[in-house]
This record gives C-alpha cells, structure tokens and sequence, in this order.
C-alpha cells in the first residue's frame, strides 16, 4: 500500500530536514513548488504547481488524497503559511490559522495588532512615497529603520538609515527596480532601539527556549552568530517570556511555530518583530543540539495530529557563527574545512559556495558563504570552540575589475 502523502508548499533551507523526518515517520513527502527542480536532490517528490493559484493547490491535494491519502499539509516557508492554513481547513486538516497568519506577514498591520495589545514596540510609521518616508523619518527621529513592509525574511531590504543621505538612498532603491515587491510596495520606518538581540522560539502556545543573535557591522543586518540558550537571568528570562507569549495573544497566534525577535533595552525587552515559523534554519539544529529536542519533528507531529513531547533532554549550549566577506569579488579559493570539522565539540561546517563562485554583497542572509555550529556544556567553552574553528577557516576574494581596467 502506498504511504500517505505529506504535502509541503514550497520551501527554504529547512526543506531538506523536513523531507528526512516525513519520511523518517513513514510518510512521503511531496513538495509542490513552482520551480520543483530546486528541491530534486531531496527526499521524496516535487511536482509542478502554481503555488500563487489556490484553486490549483486545491486540484493537485485532491487528486493525493484520492490516490494516496493526505497525511497533513505544511511549510517551512513563512510565505506560503497563509496558504497551507487556507488548504487545512479546506481539507480539514489541523494548520494554522490563515487571516492571523497573513495578518502577522504584514509588519505594519502586526505592529498595530501588538501596539493595541499593549506589547513594547519601536515608534514606526508607514510610507508609500518618498515624501511620506522622509516626513516619517522626521516625525521619529534618525537614526531610524527603513525596510519593507511585506516580510521578505532574512534582513533583506532592511537598513539602519542615520543621516538624511541614507534615508534618500535606500528609499531609492526600495522603490527602484533592485528590489522585488511581492505586492504593491510600502515601507516601514521604525524608531532603532538599540540593545542587545534575543530569539524566542515557541511551539503552540509554549515557550522553548531564548537564544542570543549577533549582527554584522550596521548599516545592514547580516546574520553573525546566534547561541542557544542566551545567558540570561530567572528576571531577564521570565521578562522576555511574558513579552514573548503576550504576541501569541495579541497576533491570535498559537498552533506551531513562532520565532519572535526582540531586543533588551532600558525599557526592557522590546519586540522587533514576530515570524509564524521555526527561527532561521540553523535554529532547529542549534534546539536540537542544545536541549534534545528537533523542532522539525514536532512541527511535523503537530501536522499529522500526533502527540508532541517538547521536553528537554539535555543541557548544552549551542552557537552558529556565519562566515561573511568583507568585500565582493570572485573567490578564488576558501580552506579549513575539514580542519574546523576536527576540532572537538565542533557539530557541524558547511560551505555554501565553491570557488570561482562571484561574490556580489547584498546586505542580508545571501552575503553568508558558509557556518561553523559548536556546542559545548557551558556558553565560555560554546564561544571558545567557535572561535577555534572559524580561525582555521580562510578565503582569497580577488575585487571585481573597477570600470576601465
């Protein structure tokens, strides 16, 4: 008999955990995508659909479930969320709810639904114009955050704008032709709060774990390392811990995953933004790693409608760092792999491009060209092994030949 289908819609860097565990649970995974062969070289299937087109979603779950039955329907992808809660409930499947979800996508409208809540934000104001960012601008103060209004994910079109200049030249390009709008474009412009920055990731209605996440050099927001768990008081913990849950209440969140950024100020933690979805790729591995439990998994249970167990079964502290050029060019060549990999306590170094590879900075997640992950039993030893590793790794950038040579 043929196993029951466990549909994804789309897909990010998760897609390729999330196949091993559907299919690790005697399920097959299928992903439907508009460019399949994106995902040929994982487990299970991919087939061709119109992911924008819910009556063709709707077509190609049905004639599963015909032939195969229909485990549940999910995504790692936080854009697709709104459609897998629309196709749940057609089906009559557990998901997400569709109107909080894409109500939670949209930053300005998640920033009302918590301001009204009561829940500490930054001041922010929505433009459509260059004249309404730069009035915006104003109204809050410089230095401000300017980025879109849709969630991209993974800090893309997002600047910290200190002097009018700036202000000017993002707000160019955002309503240039650079950036891709998914809808008609809208920008948010938000008071900085400056502070340290903590992840909160929560399954359900249920806190897991903080973790701690370090950013490149401002202007951008370029991931740098993030740690699980952060080391943080019973006070600081609890604090972020009520912030955190109080924006499942007022997004009408609560069924699977949320990752909520927040960052510590004098005011204590200030929410930065919430995401209906497992925390960057590397955070399910980091979970794991550190506290025995795979985020994966249990969103994949909670799916199908299996009993969770979400309790720790360990406790070590995990960290990522990502490896970042300084400069563009093309790389001539990265080493240290397999030394960083030697070193004990080290989980895992990947590399994401080979040489040759033309590194062109985009000033968000694309700009990362590998990682190094290490966990330890205490964040002194996580930090030191870390840091071991990523000092046997190196790379030659040759500049791009400047205009006349």
């Amino acid at each position: 008999m043929a196993r029951r289908a466990l549909v994804m819609i789309e897909g990010t860097r998760s897609s390729r955990h999330y196949a091993q565990e559907v299919e690790r649970l005697g399920l097959h995974p299928i992903i439907l995508s508009a460019n399949p062969s994106r995902f040929d070289n994982l487990a299970g299937e991919s087939i061709r659909v119109d992911t924008g087109n819910l009556d063709a979603l709707i077509h190609e779950c049905s004639r599963l479930l015909a032939t195969q039955g229909l485990a549940g329907i999910t995504s790692p992808s936080e854009s697709a969320n709104g459609t897998v809660g629309k196709l749940c409930h057609h089906f009559g499947l557990p998901g997400p709810n569709p109107t909080s979800i894409e109500r939670c996508c949209d930053k300005f409208t998640q920033r009302q639904l918590l301001a009204e809540a009561g829940v500490p934000i930054p001041a922010y104001r929505m433009a459509t114009n260059a004249k309404e960012v730069e009035r915006s601008a104003a109204e809050i103060g410089l230095p401000a955050i300017v980025k879109p209004a849709a969630d991209t994910g993974g800090s893309s079109g997002v600047r910290l704008c200190r002097r009018l200049d700036e202000l000017a030249e993002h707000t160019t390009y955002l309503f240039g032709e650079k950036h891709v709008w998914q809808s008609s474009p809208r920008i948010l412009i938000e008071e900085f709060v400056d502070g340290p920055q903590y992840m909160a990731e929560t399954m359900g209605n249920e806190l897991i774990t903080i973790g701690t996440m370090d950013f490149g050099p401002p202007p951008h927001f370029v991931y740098r390392e993030w740690t699980i768990p952060a080391p943080l008081t019973v006070d600081e913990y609890e604090r972020i811990a009520e912030v955190s849950l109080s924006c499942l209440r007022a997004l009408g969140l609560g069924w699977g995953p949320t990752d909520i950024e927040l960052r510590w100020t004098e005011r204590g933690p200030v929410v930065i933004e919430v995401n209906p979805r497992l925390g960057g790729w590397a955070v399910p591995q980091l979970v794991r790693l550190a506290h025995g439990i795979d985020l994966v998994t249990e969103h994949i249970k909670l799916v199908i409608a299996e009993e969770l167990d979400l309790r720790r079964r360990q406790s070590q502290t995990a960290a990522v760092r990502f490896l970042v050029p300084e400069r563009d060019g093309t790389l001539d060549w990265i080493t240290g792999g397999s030394q960083a990999a030697a070193v004990s306590g080290v989980a895992d170094v990947k590399f994401y491009v080979e040489p040759k590879t033309p590194i062109d900075l985009k000033g968000d997640y694309r700009d990362c060209i590998g990682h190094v992950v290490a966990t330890s039993p205490t964040p002194a030893q996580a930090a030191a092994t870390l840091q071991h590793a990523v000092d046997l790794i190196d790379w030659s950038i040759t500049p791009f030949p400047t205009l006349g040579e």
